[in-house]
């Protein structure tokens, strides 16, 4: 299926104390486990690392920077790194109570549906005002609706195709569908919070690409190296 495409929930205030703290404060906090008290509590429905991973690859990141300017804000030290968007998406992860990840070719069927309208390309995927029209659509609809259209959706186009809905036939059939419920219904999930939870802000990204195409507008991971967070809305 390729690539997956990521909508990370980050908590705010979480990400905020993080970037007040030195680079060389986190490393030893993330070392001694320390920060696991604080860290937002993690979302059953969606994704995210164990605490002792996402310490492990923080840790592991911040050893190769040799340039890193260690007893500054980590966000002014993140800023003069050279990948300093990577280190900032490993904050992000560990502020966050878990993402929505699914397979790119998949994200093609939901967001069809959602929109009502082809998603022609895969760059469309990510884009700002896909993500805009699919927070506005998501919201007018149950979780049990929105899983409905997609499974209907889905059993259309392997009719049209001329393949076979018999679980008998083919054994993929039942695991397929269960992913397709999952997925949809963990997507209206994860949308719903993002509506009703205004420390919660929602980071779209594609994942093991490069860290300074996460994010929308003010929310681009660059841009809040340079800029620093944006206020709350």
């Amino acid at each position: 299926m390729g690539l997956e495409l990521v909508l990370l929930l980050v908590d705010r205030p979480q990400l905020a104390d993080l970037l007040e703290r030195t680079w060389e404060d986190v490393d030893a906090a993330m070392d001694a486990g320390s920060l696991r008290a604080t860290r937002p509590m993690q979302d059953a429905r969606l994704v995210r690392p164990f605490d002792i991973d996402a310490e492990a690859e923080w840790l592991d990141w911040s050893e190769g920077r040799s340039d890193a300017a260690r007893h500054l804000p980590i966000r002014e030290a993140l800023a003069t790194c050279e990948d300093g968007e990577e280190g900032l998406l490993h904050l992000m992860r560990w502020a966050s109570p878990g993402a929505w990840e699914v397979w790119e070719g998949r994200a093609f069927l939901y967001f069809d549906v959602l929109l009502g309208r082809e998603v022609a390309h895969v760059d469309d995927l990510y884009a700002e005002s896909t993500w805009t029209e699919i927070l506005a659509e998501t919201g007018k609809h149950t979780e049990t609706e929105l899983v409905e259209a997609v499974v209907l959706d889905w059993m259309g186009r392997r009719e049209a195709l001329g393949e076979t809905l018999d679980e008998h036939r083919d054994p993929r059939i039942l695991p397929t569908h269960e992913a397709h419920v999952r997925a949809t219904g963990s997507l209206s999930h994860a949308i719903g919070r993002l509506q009703n939870e205004a420390e919660l802000v929602g980071i779209v990204g594609r994942e093991h690409l490069t860290a300074t195409a996460w994010g929308h507008g003010a929310w681009n991971l660059t841009e809040v190296l340079q800029h620093g967070l944006p206020a709350p809305e």
